[in-house]
């Protein structure tokens, strides 16, 4: 079993270059100004290139328009779109079609009735995000280090992709990996030491903390 690692909100040199030398397995470029960790077109295209072909680059959007999509898939060239916003199931299929890459659709979750939309979601996305759901004040949709229910997926049956965002940090993933058995794990807020800060120290304990769990699973599963 292999959970894999995303470190999301990268927005400078020092925090790519830790999240090659962690060996994560996806690193994630932010396009939302209200974000402390949107990092703007000239900054992220010089990311894309430090990034690029060490791991795959993830534009992460919240209800893009088709202007803004273009630019990004001129400017950033990224291997995956990662939708945000409230993006209806018609609206994901058509960017999957108009940037011809993979899209990983975010979906909020605080009660077992969030969970109603997957399927219609996992019809049109490729990967299926699970990620807390913000309070009614928040000015973004995610990335303020809120922490869901994990027993609310346990046992949940997909046949594409998914993984779990919100609130994880390298103390807890190991328990978010254990509970909800996804196949990859997304971080951003619980990998700084201030919004927008992306700590080095982190973001290697993290990635050490989730293979780290993936091992205690393996070794505790019976043998067939």
């Amino acid at each position: 079993m292999t959970v894999l690692v995303k470190v999301c909100g990268i927005n400078s040199v020092e925090a790519a270059n830790a999240v090659l030398a962690a060996r994560a397995d996806f690193g994630g470029l932010m396009f939302f100004p209200a974000s402390p960790r949107h990092a703007g077109f000239d900054l992220a295209a010089h990311l894309a290139g430090i990034l690029r072909g060490k791991v795959p680059v993830v534009s992460v959007l919240v209800n893009p328009d088709d202007a803004l999509l273009a630019r990004v898939m001129t400017d950033i060239a990224p291997d995956f779109i990662q939708l945000h916003g409230s993006e209806p199931p018609a609206r994901v299929a058509g960017i999957g079609q108009f940037c011809s890459r993979p899209v990983i659709k975010v979906l909020a979750v605080s009660t077992a009735d969030d969970l109603r939309s997957t399927k219609v979601y996992g019809q049109v996305a490729d990967t299926l995000l699970f990620d807390s759901r913000p309070g009614p004040s928040a000015e973004r949709p995610g990335g303020v280090g809120l922490a869901f229910d994990w027993r609310l997926l346990t046992g949940i049956r997909l046949d594409r992709p998914w993984g779990i965002a919100g609130g994880l940090t390298p103390e807890n993933v190991a328990r978010a990996i254990a509970i909800a058995a996804p196949q990859f794990v997304d971080a951003s807020s619980g990998l700084e030491d201030a919004p927008g800060q992306k700590s080095r120290e982190k973001i290697a304990a993290f990635v050490s903390a989730a293979r780290g769990a993936v091992t205690a699973l393996e070794a505790a599963a019976p043998e067939a």
